[in-house]
């Protein structure tokens, strides 16, 4: 299967799930994103070292990343190699002088060591079909705004009685305000009624 390279493109707080992150990670060159839901610990490790902070004692994916260096293991890249029932379940390409091991890992902690070691994010096309949202190219002509109806925030049952064209509507704003939690659950409505 071919690999899709994937970057961090944003990480952002739920406004509709307290407690609740998403980091958002964009096909290089491509219009597909794909939003996965992380926790807090996790989101400040990504985002320390996005922003290339230096905590005064080094935090657990520092430590990680320091014992790996002291070993001599460098990691080579991180995939996103599965989808079940909404989770993603990634590997850790790891290499030394004699050996190449893929070593199972949580997708929030292979991102927060990924931005640590820069090595590339990949990922395989059916997972960016079945769980990505595709982003309208921005060279296009000017976005249709319309009003979706209103519904309670974070409710599965709002968007249950929302028809095709109105779901994707009310995608399309959730994504301009970066809202992507709600967009994962409206992307989970919308592929629900394919099937």
């Amino acid at each position: 299967m071919k690999k899709i390279e994937l970057e961090i493109v944003a990480l952002s707080h739920s406004i509709t799930q307290t407690h609740s992150y998403a980091v958002v990670l964009g096909e290089v060159n491509g219009l597909r994103r794909l939003p996965i839901v992380i926790g807090g610990f996790e989101a400040q490790a990504i985002a320390v070292a996005l922003e290339r902070m230096q905590p005064s004692r080094p935090l657990t994916h520092d430590l990680l990343k320091n014992f790996m260096n002291a070993f001599n293991v460098d990691l080579q890249e991180i995939v996103i190699s599965d989808l079940q029932e909404g989770i993603f379940y990634s590997k850790l390409v790891c290499i030394n002088e004699h050996d190449t091991i893929e070593i199972d890992s949580r997708t929030s902690d292979a991102l927060a060591l990924a931005v640590r070691f820069g090595c590339p994010v990949y990922t395989y096309d059916h997972i960016l079909e079945s769980a990505g949202i595709l982003m309208e190219d921005s060279g296009s002509t000017t976005k249709k705004k319309t009003t979706a109806p209103s519904a309670e925030p974070g409710s599965r049952d709002d968007l249950s009685g929302l028809s095709i064209e109105e779901l994707n509507n009310l995608l399309n704003e959730v994504l301009e305000q970066e809202d992507y939690i709600r967009a994962i659950s409206i992307r989970d409505e919308l592929n629900k009624r394919k099937k």
